[in-house]
Parts: structure tokens; C-alpha cells; sequence
């Protein structure tokens, strides 16, 4: 989207967004309401209406007037039908008096208030129309304010020019691809149907490389298994259907082929410590660890794991993803954020007091557990083939400041550090791993963990460490309750951010299903979006 400079003279019709008033402050904005300041790009906007906030919805409304010229947005009203439409090279947005949803690019999308008449002025919610303007829409509660950004207007670091990932314009632009319960690939209609599986994830990769992805992270061992021929692992289940039958074909070696046809990178995904999906073993091969290894499991919340305290567990894990790191032509070794559970009990009680020989609290014990794995598969990885990248994907908040000053400015009821005992900022410090992939799930207007503010904390973290950032999505969310979610918009603004840090060098996407079932044109959007910046 190309924006042009503002004109002195405002069309008497513009456009406007949605300022959410954190909750419980609702009322000291509407008896305060006049003194809500708009700024766009710098520059204060003068209104002859003031805004005002709706109490009950914490939505602030502003009159049709500011920015459409300046985005190359018409504005209409119909009066008869009292109809707002709004649009751009992108995006068609109408609303309706009285209506509680709007109409986006032919989809509604729910609201939390329309268009509204008021002293002779069309009224709209702010940060909704503004997001999906392409804005990024700021509300600072101390000062009142609310600061509209345009692209080409969003601060960047000193000598950033172009922006987006490594400033060349080549990022890596990934998704998920869970195997696990069938989510993504294979379909359970093709258990034991090769042929159908081979069409299933050529249909998959061309879709995902038509909105312009140029990355897959497979999940090749989902559950203590495997979708390769191992000599360590069963044969996973939702291959055939039943845990240790093997399929006429290697769907790892195929996977890779069809990726690698296609000039995508192929991310072999593990599960770390996932021994399986739930705590039966009726149905689990002769050679499934829980069977082999009965004294490694230990059962947390009805679920079965290696556990991280035993030497031998951990190397298990090593070797049985060094057998596709020495056997296959994968790009990188990939893990998720499987490591301790982040809630219940683990029994561990007999592996610390085993293996503790230097007195380590348990939580310190656990996170030097995870340490010594993460460091001895990194040296495994590069001493064999250095040029495959190593990644893992955190929980997307490490530490709230609250409880250690060099934490992010979050409240997350969970933690990467002290949740799961994962110490990522020792894992980039000491340079094991070549990427982090922080899972970032939430909006720009979620305040516990808004992400923004993440995002600023985990590109200061690898700053001039060598290792780089791409940053988890969530398409799955788009059109759920949870805030900012009403748009696809809410994505895109997540990528415009982004393009900030020189840091930040791509972008994956959980998971494949959720951008090809296409929620709220999420696919057409990513596509213009990635289109625009070759």
C-alpha cells in the first residue's frame, strides 16, 4: 500500500480507528473524554467534535474526517441507508448504524461499536477502522493520547532504511506444519494411503507458497516417534493409523524433495520431551520409549514425558533426531517450546536427588537440565553438518519485569524461564542456537502481553549476538473473542511493526491450517503484503 503526504485541506469526510481504553479506566475517559488527544504521524489533529468514549465498550469514537486523503481512501456516507463505506487498493469496509458488525472485503467482522451520528458528524470507532487502514494505532493512558502511524512513519532503528528482516528483502517466511493428531498433515482419511498423502502436502506447499511463504516446519516426530525410517523410534501413528507400521514410501525424504523443488526451506520440527499424547500405552509399538525406557517417563497432567533430569533421556532425544540431521538434506533442526510442563506437578523428586551433585534449587537443576540438552544437540548439529541452522521456539515471554527488572513489560501468567525452565537469553548469549522463534500470540491491544512490547524486548535480546529473531504468529486467533483479533489486519500490522527492527529476520505462522482455511481473507492479505515488499 503506497501512502501519500497529508493535505492542509481535510476532506470534510475521513476515516477513523479504535482506541480500547484499558479495562476499569472506562470511566475516567468518558468524564475526560474532550481532553483526548489524536495524533497522526507527529502532528496533532484538530477535530470540530471531540471524541468521546462509549463507557460499556471502552471504544473511543472520532469524526469521519482525518486520513483519508493522506492513505488514498474514499469515504462515502448514504444517508438513506446510513451507511459508512470506506475503502483503498486493499481493503472495502462498510458500516452500518445500528449494526454490530461490519462488512470487510466482503466478510463481516463483529464490532464493539458502529458509526454513530453526533452533532452533525459521522462518528466511528477508532482503532478498527484505523487497522485495517494498514495504521498501527498507539493509546498512551498517562498522557491521553492516541498515536496513528503510517508505514513509512514507524520508528526505525539508526541506519534502518529498508526495513523489513535482514534490509535484502529475504526473509524467512514460515509455517507450522503439526502432524500430531493429524492437524495439519497427513488427513486421517489417508492413513495408509500414499499416494493421498503425497497430493495432500504438494496441495499444502503450493498454497502456503502462493500467499508467499518460503519455509515449512514439519513435525517429523510428534509424538515419541517418527515420519522417517528410524532405528530408535516407532513408526508414528498418523501415518498408518497404528504406532509402528511403516508406510510404503519415506514421507521425510519426500517432503523434503517437493520443499526443496519448490526453492522453500525444510525445518525438521521436534517435540523435545513429549514421550506421547496421553498416558495409555496399550496401543504404543514394542520399541516406544514409554515401553523401553518405563524409568525415564513421568506423568504430568495425564500426559507421559521424557524426563529432561536423566543424562541418558536427554541423549535418547539427541540421537534420534541426529539419525534425520545425518540422513536427510533438512535446512534446520527445529524445536518447539516442549520442554517441562508449564503447569502441574512433575514428580522428578528421585532424578534430583540422583543427579544434583552440585545442591541446584530444582527450579535452577531443571533449567541447567535444559541448558546442557540444548548445548549438546547444538554441537552435535554443527559437528556434523554446520551448515543446517538450529532454532527453537520459546513461550513468547521469557520474564515479566515484575519479577526480574530485565524482563519484558508483561503480566503473562506463564513464563518461558520459570514456567517451563527454559533459559533462552543463555542458550542466545552463548550462541547455541542460530534462531529464536518466540511464539508472540498476542495482539497489539491485548495488555497483559501486547505485542509490540515483546517484540521490542526480544530484538534488544539478540542485538549484536549473531542469532536471529523470527517471530511466531497466530492466525489460528483471527475472528476469536480475544482482543484485537476481529481482522486479518491485526497480522498484518504485527509484519508493518516488525519491518522496525533489523533483527527481526521472518516471520512463521502456527499452523498451516489456519491460513488455508483462510480466516477473515487472511491468505489474500498475506499475499499483497508479501508481493509488496519484493
Amino acid at each position: 500500500m503506497k501512502f501519500g503526504k497529508w493535505l492542509a485541506q481535510l476532506m470534510l469526510l475521513a476515516v477513523i480507528v479504535v482506541a480500547v481504553v484499558p479495562a476499569g479506566q472506562a470511566g475516567a475517559a468518558a468524564s475526560a473524554a474532550a481532553d483526548i488527544g489524536i495524533f497522526l504521524d507527529g502532528e496533532k489533529i484538530k477535530s470540530d467534535v471531540s471524541p468521546f468514549v462509549i463507557p460499556k465498550q471502552n471504544v473511543t469514537m472520532v469524526p469521519l474526517r482525518v486520513i483519508s486523503e493522506g492513505l488514498g481512501a474514499g469515504v462515502d456516507w448514504n444517508q438513506s441507508t446510513k451507511t459508512v463505506t470506506i475503502n483503498d487498493a486493499n481493503t472495502t469496509l462498510m458500516m452500518t448504524n445500528g449494526r454490530n458488525y461490519a462488512v470487510v472485503n466482503g466478510s463481516n467482522v463483529v464490532l464493539d461499536a458502529s458509526v454513530q451520528a453526533r452533532a452533525g458528524r459521522i462518528m466511528v470507532p477508532l482503532r478498527f477502522v484505523g487497522e485495517q487502514l494498514g495504521l498501527v494505532v498507539n493509546w498512551d493512558q498517562t498522557s491521553r493520547t492516541i498515536s496513528l502511524l503510517t508505514v513509512n512513519t514507524v520508528p526505525g532503528e539508526p541506519g534502518d532504511g529498508s526495513g523489513h528482516g535482514s534490509g535484502n528483502g529475504q526473509t524467512l517466511n514460515g509455517a507450522w506444519v503439526s502432524s500430531v493428531y493429524n492437524l495439519d498433515w497427513p488427513s486421517a482419511a489417508s492413513y495408509g494411503k500414499s499416494q493421498k498423502q503425497k497430493e495432500e502436502f504438494v496441495a499444502l506447499l503450493d498454497e502456503l507458497q502462493g500467499i508467499g511463504l518460503n519455509a515449512v516446519f514439519v513435525q517429523v516426530r510428534p509424538a515419541g516417534d517418527a515420519l522417517y525410517p528410524s532405528s530408535l523410534v516407532p513408526w508414528s501413528k498418523f501415518l498408518t493409523g497404528q504406532q509402528g507400521k511403516a508406510p510404503d514410501y519415506d514421507p521425510l525424504a519426500f517432503m523434503i524433495e517437493e520443499t526443496h523443488k519448490r526453492d522453500m526451506e525444510f525445518h525438521a520440527w521436534f517435540n523435545p520431551f513429549r514421550a506421547s499424547v496421553d498416558a495409555k500405552t496399550d496401543t504404543l509399538a514394542a520399541n516406544h520409549v514409554s515401553k523401553l525406557h518405563p524409568e525415564w517417563i513421568v506423568n504430568s497432567g495425564g500426559k507421559p514425558y521424557i524426563n529432561p533430569g536423566i543424562p541418558e533421556a536427554r541423549q535418547h532425544i539427541i540421537d534420534t533426531i541426529m539419525e534425520v540431521v545425518s540422513g536427510y538434506a533438512i535446512d534446520g533442526v527445529h524445536l518447539d517450546d516442549y520442554f517441562y510442563p508449564s503447569s502441574g506437578a512433575f514428580p522428578d523428586e528421585a532424578a534430583f536427588n540422583a543427579y544434583n551433585p552440585g545442591g541446584l534449587t530444582i527450579g535452577d537443576w531443571r533449567r541447567e537440565n535444559i541448558n546442557s540438552f540444548v548445548q549438546s544437540l547444538s554441537d552435535s548439529i554443527h559437528a556434523v553438518k554446520p551448515q543446517v541452522r538450529f532454532g527453537i521456539s520459546p513461550f513468547g515471554v521469557w520474564r515479566n519485569k515484575a519479577v526480574d527488572s530485565t524482563g519484558s513489560d508483561t503480566k503473562a501468567s506463564v513464563t518461558a524461564y520459570d514456567s517451563m525452565y527454559a533459559d533462552v537469553r543463555t542458550w542466545i548469549k552463548q550462541g547455541w542456537i542460530d534462531y529464536v522463534n518466540p511464539q508472540i500470540y498476542w495482539s497489539l491491544s491485548f495488555s497483559a502481553a501486547r505485542y509490540d512490547k515483546l517484540v521490542d524486548w526480544w530484538a534488544q535480546e539478540v542485538r549484536g549476538t549473531g542469532v536471529d529473531l523470527y517471530i511466531g504468529h497466530s492466525p489460528y486467533k483471527l475472528g476469536t473473542a480475544e482482543a484485537g483479533w476481529q481482522s486479518s489486519q491485526e497480522i498484518i500490522n504485527q509484519l508493518l511493526y516488525n519491518k522496525q527492527y533489523p533483527e527481526v529476520k521472518g516471520d512463521v505462522f502456527f499452523s498451516a491450517k489456519d491460513l488455508r482455511r483462510n480466516p477473515l481473507g487472511i491468505m489474500e492479505a498475506l499475499r499483497t503484503f508479501y508481493l509488496s515488499i519484493l
